[in-house]
């Protein structure tokens, strides 16, 4: 299995939550409990869970934390859209936002997907689906 920081999807989610830190900043200070928190929290936790899936023993386990990965970048997709309806962006942030998360969640679908449908997990199958070392 490769190290996480070799995947491309995990560098792109890490790259997202950087971006998301840094623009939370400028959110009001009566949502540092609130939106900001769980912004930066769900955003985080995609990154965290690819990382955690990576050093786990099988493919279905590795699914499993893609899997969740996914839920997380949902929740974060929402959490974009709801602070971009609060006003809290800048003006086309959400857009820049909105498309990085779309792209992050298609690059890691397919390689759920098949992690459920394979028994083993070598460095031919994960450059094949989506997470090519980066050069």
């Amino acid at each position: 299995m490769q190290h996480f920081k070799n995947l491309k999807v995990w560098q792109r989610s890490h790259r997202l939550v950087l971006s998301l830190y840094q623009t939370t900043v400028r959110f009001p200070s009566h949502e540092r409990f609130g939106i900001t928190s769980q912004l930066r929290r769900s955003a985080a936790s995609v990154p965290t869970n690819i990382a955690e899936g990576c050093k786990r023993q099988g493919q279905q386990d590795f699914a499993r934390f893609l899997n969740i990965a996914e839920g997380s970048l949902s929740e974060t997709e929402y959490l974009v859209m709801l602070a971009s309806d609060l006003g809290y962006f800048l003006a086309n942030e959400p857009s820049q936002l909105l498309a990085e998360i779309s792209e992050i969640a298609d690059a890691a679908r397919p390689a759920s997907k098949s992690g459920e449908e394979s028994c083993v997990i070598d460095n031919v199958f994960l450059t094949r689906i989506f997470l090519a070392v980066s050069y």
